[in-house]
């Protein structure tokens, strides 16, 4: 399998439905501080639905629509990222992510999505990769912005959850406005590392 070195003690990898235990204690860790903005939070409260979680997105990596990551720090599942959906027909995408608090302020999401839009756009030539947060979620936002995209619009009261709307904000880049990489270490190098 491949791992995408992160930091000195963090990576990325495929995140499998063989996983499924190692995935459900790092959600009942994070269940409370990611449920508000990552729903599938809540849909992973025992080993079956955790499989179940997994297993969906492995389908849709496998159908080249999607696909689910884990961020490993210190060797402990912290948080991931993912293709909510991916269309290369289309030449669009959208990357989302989750963390655990205890993660936060390293860089991880940022690294992790950096590395996914250069592989959309450099191996998969996609032309567009969105992000959508909660409007009321600043610290989503941010990634978004460290990561040079723009604000398209806010689709107001776009999303029910938890018995109340919620304003979604669009993020984009286009890939000709992503910089380009020069060395593979810019790139996060797509090259498989072994594990």
């Amino acid at each position: 399998m491949f791992a995408v070195p992160l930091t000195e003690d963090a990576q990325l990898r495929p995140l499998e439905p063989w996983q499924a235990a190692e995935f459900l204690a790092h959600m009942d860790r994070a269940r409370e501080y990611v449920d508000p903005w990552v729903p599938f939070a809540s849909l992973s409260t025992d080993l079956e639905s955790a499989r179940a979680v997994l297993q969906r997105h492995a389908d849709r990596r496998a159908a080249d629509t999607g696909g689910i990551y884990g961020i490993w720090r210190g060797g402990v599942l912290v948080g991931g990222t993912l293709f909510v959906s991916l269309d290369a027909r289309a030449g669009t995408g959208e990357v989302g992510c989750w963390l655990e608090r205890s993660a936060e302020g390293h860089g991880l999401v940022t690294r992790a999505i950096r590395h996914m839009i250069d592989w959309a756009f450099h191996e998969r030539g996609l032309h567009r990769v969105q992000w959508v947060n909660a409007a009321h979620n600043v610290r989503s936002a941010a990634v978004a912005q460290r990561l040079g995209m723009r604000l398209d619009g806010v689709l107001r009261s776009a999303f029910h959850y938890r018995g109340q709307r919620h304003d979604h904000q669009v993020w984009s880049v286009l890939a000709d406005e992503w910089p380009p990489a020069t060395t593979p270490a810019e790139r996060g190098s797509t090259e498989p590392t072994p594990t």
